[in-house]
């Protein structure tokens, strides 16, 4: 193993074992820090000290700036909306004498006001805002009647509100010093941002990733399918690194729209293939690259389950479907067959040994949109992602020798726009890390 490799593998277990210090963290305990130090200059102790600021302020801080403003602004209205009717309810039960022995009445009109404030945030069109209204007034109100001058509990809230939602603003708004790892090529893999080809990426993931490409990161994404899903989504995005596509049998500067690289079966192999295929009676599509253009072909009477896909991807301007014809052999990239999940496994079963006799290799995929059809996708024993990752670091190293590989993956399976952004913000954290005293250090003894 290369020293390379070494340091390489060293550094994932590292940032698997102590994930990089986010920005967020950093200004949240700041924020809490600050509202913590106002209340304790003016004299608050113990039990009497005000958390309502502290609360805000973890709850306000966000990524992005815009962001935390929503949340500012959520958090304000859920707050006058609760303290008012708090305050409201207060003042009557306080007015009537004797209601502390009828607490069933109490409890009654406290019910309808949890109703009036969550009815209040729908009527004002901050619907975001009902539960933390909801909230506060029963914060307000529940220790009724054990509760000394209202005005100024429901004051003490509003005001420890709008403090720390000023000085997360605040926090937010400065800027600790980072540096950047301009070396670092990034490699994401796109179902870590969108579950299928068929699904949109966030629109805040895409803003993210347009932000980080701008800002000079070196991102390569990773597609197990060709570059139709890129053209889609990405016309705007300009990357400094090629795409790698179709599982690694291909890589695609999206910039140029030309294929710069792709691994395709050797034509003697795909012959033989083709026939044992057509042996086993199995039809397929054929996916060549000609001309820069990805041009697919059918061989064989097409199935229902072929139809189902084919009909949803036909509509796509950026694939060309095309009826069998001539075209050169040496320019087939990959075979896929469609089927049943249970078929296409017996047919990998049955293709294992040919495969490996050609130098071939198969992987099965399911198909996005539809239940229990799945594909089995054969390429060259070559082509595969870990093999695209060294040729594109082999492209970008004849201009910078210094470049290294880093893989930005999620630890489980996608799930919701979150993980997203979740990746893409570990993914700034690596690129743009705090620039802390002790890394400084670091660097210079080296």
């Amino acid at each position: 193993m290369t020293r390379e490799k070494i340091e390489e593998t060293g550094r994932k277990r590292l940032n698997r074992l102590l994930p990089p210090l986010g920005q967020r963290i950093v200004k949240t305990s700041v924020a809490v820090f600050l509202c913590l130090l106002y209340y304790w200059l003016r004299g608050y102790r113990g039990i009497k000290m005000n958390t309502e600021a502290g609360i805000t302020a973890i709850i306000c801080m966000q990524p992005y700036l815009h962001d935390t403003r929503d949340f500012a602004l959520s958090r304000m209205t859920g707050t006058l909306i609760g303290s008012f009717w708090g305050l409201l309810l207060l003042l009557v039960l306080l007015a009537a004498p004797g209601l502390e022995n009828h607490l069933f009445l109490v409890y009654t009109l406290m019910g309808l006001g949890v109703l009036a404030s969550l009815y209040s945030s729908v009527l004002l069109r901050r619907a975001d805002a009902s539960g933390l209204a909801a909230i506060v007034f029963l914060c307000i109100v529940i220790a009724f009647p054990e509760i000394e001058e209202p005005l100024r509990q429901a004051g003490d809230r509003i005001f420890g509100v709008m403090l720390g939602t000023g000085i997360a603003i605040g926090v937010n708004v400065f800027r600790l010093p980072r540096s950047k790892n301009r070396n670092d090529v990034f490699f994401v893999r796109t179902r870590d941002l969108a579950p299928d080809r068929f699904s949109q990426i966030p629109s805040a993931a895409l803003y993210r990733l347009n932000y980080l490409c701008k800002d000079g990161a070196r991102i390569c994404l990773m597609s197990e399918h060709a570059p139709a899903f890129f053209t889609l989504q990405m016309s705007q995005t300009v990357f400094s690194v090629p795409l790698i596509v179709m599982g690694g049998a291909a890589i695609y500067d999206l910039n140029e729209q030309t294929y710069l690289y792709t691994e395709n079966i050797r034509p003697q192999d795909s012959l033989r293939l083709r026939e044992y295929l057509e042996h086993m009676g199995l039809s397929y599509f054929i996916y060549t690259v000609h001309s820069h253009r990805t041009c697919i072909f059918h061989s064989g009477d097409m199935r229902e389950e072929e139809r189902v896909i084919f009909n949803r991807m036909k509509r796509s301007p950026y694939r060309d479907y095309l009826d069998e014809g001539d075209f050169p052999a040496e320019e087939i990239v990959y075979l896929k067959i469609i089927g049943t999940d249970k078929e296409t496994a017996r047919w990998l079963e049955q293709l294992q040994s040919f495969l490996h006799s050609r130098h071939l290799r198969g992987v099965i995929r399911q198909e996005a949109g539809t239940k229990s059809i799945s594909a089995l996708y054969i390429y060259s024993a070559k082509a595969s992602i870990k093999q695209a990752e060294s040729k594109v670091m082999e492209l970008l190293r004849k201009e910078d020798p210094a470049l290294r590989p880093v893989e930005v993956f999620l630890d489980r399976p996608y799930e919701n726009e979150h993980d997203a952004m979740h990746l893409l913000h570990r993914l700034g954290d690596l690129y743009e890390p705090l620039c802390l005293p002790w890394k400084k250090e670091q660097k210079a003894s080296k």
